[in-house]
C-alpha cells in the first residue's frame, strides 16, 4: 500500500451489521499480508473491539484507546510512530461525531446484512460519506449461501456505490473466534471463512494502493487534547475504564 498511513473507517447506522467483527478480522489479515503495522481504534462507547483486543494473546495489531475529541491527536501520534494502517470502529448511530470520524478516512467500509432492515438503514450513512466526498465500499455480511435475497441486496446496494466482490457468508466460526481474541484466520486458516477474509483484504488493499492518500487535517494549536490517563471519558461523557495498552503515549 505504500509508505503513507491509510485510515479505514467502518460505519453503519444499523446495529449488528458486523463492524466490530470485520474490524478485528481485517486488522489481523492486514498484518499477516505484510500491510502493517496496524493500529485499531474503537470509538464505540460499548467498547466491543477493545474488549476483544484485551483478551487477545498476540500483540498485533496494536490498539489505541481513543475518544472522538482526541482522535485528531491520536492519529497524528500513530502516524509519527510509523503505523501504515489504522482501522476505526464506530458506534451504530448517525451523529455529528461519526461524521467527523469519516472525515479522516481514506476509505469507508459499510457492512450490511442482506435484509430489508439493513438496506433501509444504509441511506443515512451513505449521505455522511458522500458529504465528506470519501471513497466507500459496501460489504455484504452474514449472507445465506445461494439465497436470492443476497443477490438482490447486492443489486440494491450497487445503486448507491461499489459493492465488494467478496461476500462474507453466515458461519458460526466468525463469532466463535472472537470470544478469545482471535479471528477465523487464526482458528481455522484453511477454512472457507478465512479464505473470504483474505480475498476481501486483498481487494481492499488493492483499492487503497490505487488511490491517493488523503493529507491529514492540521493539528491546530487550539485543538483540545485528552492525554492518556487510567480513566478516560467516552463519547457520551461517561467515565470508562481504559482497555488494553495504548500505541501512543
Amino acid at each position: 500500500m505504500g509508505l503513507a498511513m491509510r485510515v479505514i473507517v467502518l460505519a453503519s447506522q444499523k446495529g449488528g451489521s458486523g463492524k466490530t467483527t470485520l474490524s478485528g478480522h481485517l486488522g489481523v489479515q492486514a498484518e499477516l499480508a505484510g500491510d502493517g503495522p496496524v493500529a485499531l481504534i474503537d470509538t464505540d462507547p460499548q467498547g466491543s473491539l477493545a474488549k476483544w483486543w484485551n483478551v487477545r494473546q498476540k500483540p498485533t495489531p496494536a490498539f489505541v484507546q481513543s475518544v472522538f475529541s482526541n482522535l485528531l491527536y491520536d492519529l497524528e501520534q500513530v502516524r509519527n510512530q510509523g503505523f501504515n494502517l489504522v482501522i476505526i470502529d464506530t458506534p451504530p448511530a448517525v451523529t455529528r461525531a461519526i461524521a467527523e470520524v469519516v472525515s479522516f478516512a481514506d476509505l469507508v467500509i459499510l457492512p450490511a446484512r442482506p435484509s430489508p432492515h439493513d438496506l433501509r438503514a444504509v441511506g443515512a450513512t451513505v449521505d455522511i460519506v458522500e458529504a465528506r466526498r470519501k471513497q466507500m465500499i459496501f460489504v455484504l455480511n452474514a449472507a445465506a449461501p445461494r439465497a436470492k435475497i443476497t443477490s438482490e441486496a447486492a443489486v440494491a446496494l450497487s445503486q448507491h456505490g461499489t459493492v465488494a466482490p467478496v461476500t462474507l457468508y453466515h458461519r458460526i466460526d466468525y463469532a466463535a473466534s472472537m470470544i478469545d481474541g482471535r479471528t477465523v484466520i487464526e482458528t481455522d486458516p484453511e477454512g472457507r471463512s478465512a479464505a473470504e477474509i483474505r480475498e476481501l483484504w486483498a481487494y481492499i488493499a488493492d483499492r487503497l494502493a490505487k488511490s491517493e492518500p488523503i493529507p491529514p487535517p492540521p493539528l491546530a494549536a487550539t485543538t483540545p487534547i485528552l492525554r492518556a490517563t487510567p480513566i478516560q471519558v467516552n463519547a457520551l461523557g461517561q467515565r470508562m475504564k481504559s482497555f488494553g495498552r495504548r500505541a501512543v503515549q
